[in-house]
């Protein structure tokens, strides 16, 4: 089978060449593997942070307008707060304030 050793080292080569493409092509299917993987966390990973991000938006949204609401708000009760006091006003002639008068009464200092 074998007639000289040239015969073996081609073999030998020959083996070592199919076990190296063995090696590698598992190799390469782990590496794949291992991306894919990888890609799958990233995208799941983009898609919390565009969720979080739309939340912390919607949540900005809020308490921007609850602001402007809130200012709004405090202009109409400052308004109707001065309507009140000019109604008030034009309905009651000012008075003049009566002083009241309070007795000093001294205590006894108990010893």
């Amino acid at each position: 089978m074998f007639s000289t050793s040239g015969d073996i080292l081609n073999l030998i080569i020959a083996a070592c060449i199919i076990a190296l493409t063995i090696f590698l092509c598992v190799s390469l299917y782990y590496l794949i593997s291992t991306v894919k993987k990888a890609h799958r966390v990233i995208n799941a990973l983009e898609k919390g942070v565009s969720k979080t991000q739309e939340v912390i938006d919607i949540i900005h949204g809020k308490i921007k307008n609850g602001s402007a609401y809130l200012m709004l708000l405090a202009e109409l009760a400052k308004k109707g707060f001065e309507v009140f006091l000019n109604k008030e006003k034009k309905e009651k002639p000012e008075e003049e304030p009566v002083k009241e008068t309070k007795k000093k009464t001294k205590r006894k200092k108990s010893k």
